[in-house]
Formats: C-alpha cells, sequence, structure tokens
C-alpha cells in the first residue's frame, strides 16, 4: 500500500520516537514540560509541517504522509505527537484558503520552527462551530476582535493564531477566519489549563479585548469561516485518528509484552483464554482503525471528498484506543493502575481523543448527514 518514500519516512518516525520520545515520555507527563527539544530535533530532521508545499520551503507532501508521520509520534507519546503535528491544523487553512501574500508571511514561519494555533473552540462550546460568539466587527480597513477561546492546543508557544469569529448574524453563514499576530494589543494567552492527560501538550484560553486587524488579515471572503472549519477538519482528521492509532499500537505492544512475561497459575497469562482474546480483539480493531485512517487521508490526496471517511476514521479511531487502553490496563491487574507501567498514562491520554476535533457523538451526526447524501 505505501511507496519507498512513505516507509522511509515512516521509518525514520519510527526510530526517532524509540530514540527521543519513548524515553521522556513519562517524566514529561509529570513534569507537564513542552517538549522543546524534541520538536527541534522533529524539525531539523523534516518530520514537521509536511503538508506545507514546496514553494514555501515546506516538504509539499499529502495527508498519507502527516497520517504515517504522526502515528509513529503518537505511539511514543500521544501529548508529543500532538504538540508536534498541530501546526497543521493552522497551516492548511491557510494552504487551502489563504491568500498568496498571507501564504509568503506565514507558511515560511512554520517551516522555520515557529507555532501556530488553531483557535475555534469557546467557552460555550466546541462542537457548535455554527454557534461561536467571539465577534469580529468591521472598522474601515480593519476588524475589531472581541471575545475568548478555550483548549486552544501550544497557545503559549505560539506565534500567531488562525481565529474563528463572527462577522454577520447567527448561524453557519456569519463566520469568517483571521490571522492574529502573536503581539497584537488586546490579545491575552491564559496560563496551560490542567489536565487528566496529553499532559505536555499545553492549552489554553485566549481572550481578545477590542484586537485591531487589517482586513489583509481575513482568510477567504467574509463569512466563509464556517465552510473553512468544516474543510480543515476533512484534512486534520485523519491525523487525530492517528493519534489514536499511535496510542492503540502501543497499549498492544505494552500488554503482549507484559501477558508473555507474567506468569499464574504455572503459565503466562498469555496462555488464558480470556486475556488471549482481549489482545486478539485489541491487534483486531487495531489494524482496522489503522486502514480506516489511511483510507481517509488518501482519498483527500487523490482530490476525492473524503467527509464520510475522515469522519468514521476519527469515530472508529477513539473508541477502539479507548476500549483498547481499558483492556490494557485489564491485562497488567492491579500494575495496570501503577504510575510503574505505561498503560495508565496511555489511559488518560487516549479519552480525550473521544472529545476534541468532534465528540464521537458529533462524528456520528457527520457520518449520519452523510449517508443521506
Amino acid at each position: 500500500m505505501l511507496n519507498d518514500e512513505e516507509r522511509q519516512l515512516q521509518q525514520l518516525a519510527r526510530t526517532f520516537t524509540q530514540r527521543e520520545i519513548m524515553p521522556q515520555a513519562a517524566e514529561l507527563d509529570r513534569s507537564k514540560a513542552f517538549p522543546q527539544a524534541i520538536y527541534d530535533q522533529a524539525l531539523a530532521l523534516g518530520l514537521l509541517n509536511l503538508t506545507v508545499p514546496e514553494a514555501y520551503g515546506g516538504a509539499g507532501l499529502g495527508c498519507l504522509a502527516l497520517t504515517l508521520v504522526t502515528e509513529e509520534l503518537c505511539r511514543g507519546c500521544v501529548g508529543v505527537g500532538a504538540t508536534l503535528s498541530i501546526n497543521s491544523l493552522a497551516a492548511d487553512a491557510i494552504i487551502h484558503h489563504g491568500s498568496e501574500e498571507q501564504k509568503r508571511w506565514v507558511l515560511p514561519r512554520l517551516v522555520a520552527g515557529e507555532l501556530a494555533s488553531y483557535a475555534a473552540t469557546e467557552p460555550g462550546g466546541g462542537s457548535d462551530v455554527a454557534g461561536l460568539q467571539t465577534r469580529a466587527a468591521r472598522d474601515g480597513d480593519d476588524y475589531v476582535l472581541s471575545g475568548s477561546k478555550t483548549w486552544i492546543s501550544n497557545a503559549n508557544h505560539a506565534s500567531f493564531f488562525v481565529v474563528f469569529a463572527r462577522t454577520g448574524d447567527g448561524g453557519s453563514r456569519g463566520l469568517s477566519v483571521f490571522i492574529v499576530e502573536r503581539g497584537t494589543p488586546g490579545l491575552r494567552i491564559g496560563e496551560p489549563l490542567d489536565k487528566l492527560g496529553q499532559r505536555c501538550a499545553p492549552t489554553c484560553e485566549v481572550f481578545f479585548d477590542g484586537c485591531r486587524i487589517p482586513a489583509s488579515q481575513r482568510v477567504g471572503e467574509e463569512g466563509q469561516g464556517f465552510r473553512i472549519a468544516m474543510d480543515a477538519f476533512d484534512h486534520s482528521r485523519p491525523m487525530v485518528a492517528a493519534f489514536g492509532v499511535g496510542v492503540h499500537a502501543r497499549c498492544l505492544e505494552e500488554s503482549l509484552a507484559y501477558a508473555q512475561t507474567r506468569v499464574t497459575m504455572g503459565q503466562p497469562i498469555i496462555r488464558h483464554q480470556l486475556v488471549a482474546a482481549k489482545l486478539a480483539e485489541m491487534s483486531t480493531s487495531l489494524e482496522a482503525a489503522r486502514l480506516l485512517a489511511y483510507r481517509a487521508a488518501w482519498l483527500i490526496d487523490h482530490g476525492q471528498r473524503n467527509t464520510l471517511a475522515a469522519s468514521q476514521a476519527k469515530l472508529f479511531a477513539a473508541e477502539s484506543v479507548m476500549a483498547a487502553a481499558t483492556e490494557a490496563v485489564q491485562i497488567f491487574g492491579g500494575m495496570g493502575y501503577s504510575t510503574e507501567y505505561p498503560v495508565e498514562k496511555l489511559f488518560r491520554d487516549a479519552k480525550v481523543l473521544q472529545i476534541y476535533e468532534g465528540t464521537s457523538e458529533i462524528q456520528k451526526l457527520v457520518i449520519a448527514r452523510e449517508l443521506q447524501r
């Protein structure tokens, strides 16, 4: 299925993960420290900003390449993998909807190592994109932004933000998108929020108190924000499904190794049928999640609509990884509840995959809607 270039990229990411991420994952989780050194190393190896076109200094690769790399990074630590991959969400909005001037302004900065944040979720709700309340009021050649966002990834390290704000009446047709520089007067970034899992991946509140933004920093036409958001999800959900695939693969890896060495009743527990069945189901659901993620990425790389496939991949990966993490803790028994072993972290890290980038419930609604087309 994969060509030689894709296999080489996958292997590069796998080797990097084993050498740099896995030995530090537990400590990064405990300290909640941003993985700056790992980020710098991954950047130098060419593992980041894969979808930025070559014309702006990027690798010019597709969604499948990003999905392959992300899976490997998240096998080591999904907090690290998410932090390293999330630039692509902000980048894709500009790549596919920004002006040439905007692309030349910000995309080379990402390739050079700067971070960007995608600022859509608000305190009043994340699933209801059409109901966002942050406002951008037109004032001559500028817009004035007022409102707040929450759970914004990498916000405390971002150089700029891709911000969704309301420019018209309520509903999906009243949203627009803006590039907001970090130093803009009136922009304030809160402290990182404390979280159950993915603790080294910072997420913050972001506040806009009369931020004046030139109209030239609006991405696309006024009122196109909802369409831009939905298009971004089509590109990002295969990647987020890969977050789950990576954690799932690690759950299976750790569980299999433990089941082969843990002895009860005179034999390794893998010889107990109920434990063996858990491993068999975990392996099967992993392969299914992986193929769904790859298919959704392949479709969009080949110019085909992937909304249904992307939601199916994200839903299945999120649900199956949560089940796999639960079973991993069960296979480890009491030791699965201990921080001495990695499966308790995998369990904590997995849960939010059912929530962000569209909850599992939202994915089901999207899937049902697409089936009616």
